[in-house]
């Protein structure tokens, strides 16, 4: 049978459009199906990029940074940073110096490098810095941005103060970080204020921490705390809060309690006639952990007490208020 030619042109186009819709029917499935598979953004927010998502912002222009809507006269942060050199007085503390020049004593403390606060001179110079902030050695491995997130400050300001360009900074460089403050244990250790006085009522001290003639051989020795002499009985309290990891008795310390506190100090409590407490106790400054007696290598009821810091002993009465 033979089809007009004008109905093969029909059947043609028909074919073609079916043809044509099935293929893009196709298309649109695998282009579902490969955004499936392949997402535009991690679920994170990480900063892999993902299938079309390339935008990023032109705000940089320089430091101090501009805010919109902000004119540039109105000037960025305040980061003057300058120093003065100031004499010490009879009567003055870093706490009251800072105060009277409106910064604080972290900056003072930082900057001169005072270990102990208590043992300022008269005539002694210090520097203090204009604003408010300490001095940082930077380490291997350290950048302005990591510094700065550390110690929970402005980057920027930190690249103002050091002249900084970029996110590099040498080992061993000395920088100035604004607003940043000391942590709270170096700045009680500094000014004395760590520890309680371990008996809290009357006392003396009867032999001080460092050499002195030991009473029993009359030679010189290295005596590793300081003893408080009271009466036999008084209460002994922690100096500091934390746990007891040792009590028991010594040939030279008689009845002892050792207690352990953090960022590696421990205390010492020695020729108890009691002890109060027992191994694994948390205590307080509040806790009796004992009772001044004379056990031990002692000449008359005291109290021996000795500050660790690492295994290594310190000046107790550098360290308590």
């Amino acid at each position: 049978m033979k089809v007009p030619p004008k109905h093969l042109l029909s059947c043609a186009i028909v074919i073609a459009t079916i043809l044509l819709v099935s293929a893009c029917n196709s298309g649109d499935g695998k282009q579902s199906k490969t955004d499936s598979q392949n997402p535009a953004t991690t679920a994170d927010g990480s900063d892999t990029p993902g299938e079309g998502f390339t935008g990023m912002g032109g705000a940089d222009t320089g430091l101090p940074s501009e805010r919109p809507g902000v004119a540039n006269e109105e000037g960025g942060p305040d980061i003057d940073l300058y120093y003065i050199a100031y004499t010490i007085k009879k009567g003055d503390m870093v706490s009251k110096i800072a105060a009277d020049h409106g910064i604080s004593q972290d900056a003072i403390i930082s900057l001169n490098k005072l270990r102990n606060t208590r043992s300022l001179q008269v005539g002694q110079v210090l520097k203090l810095p204009s604003i408010n902030g300490i001095i940082y050695t930077v380490k291997k491995g350290d950048t302005p941005g990591g510094i700065a997130d550390k110690y929970k400050i402005s980057l920027e300001k930190v690249a103002l103060v050091n002249n900084i360009t970029d996110n590099i900074v040498p080992a061993g460089s000395v920088l100035f970080l604004p607003d940043a403050k000391l942590d709270w244990v170096s700045l009680q250790e500094i000014n004395g204020d760590l520890f309680r006085k371990p008996l809290h009522g009357g006392y003396y001290i009867s032999s001080r921490y460092g050499w002195r003639n030991n009473p029993f051989s009359n030679a010189r020795t290295f005596h590793n705390g300081i003893d408080m002499a009271t009466s036999r009985g008084a209460p002994v309290f922690a100096a500091l809060d934390g746990t007891v990891i040792d009590t028991g008795y010594d040939v030279t310390y008689g009845n002892y309690v050792i207690v352990s506190h953090h960022s590696g100090y421990q205390t010492m409590y020695g020729h108890l006639n009691a002890i109060l407490t027992s191994r694994g106790k948390r205590v307080t400054t509040a806790t009796k952990i004992g009772l001044v007696g004379n056990t031990g290598q002692s000449t008359g009821p005291h109290l021996h007490f000795t500050v660790f810091k690492y295994r290594s002993t310190l000046n107790p009465a550098s360290l308590w208020n």
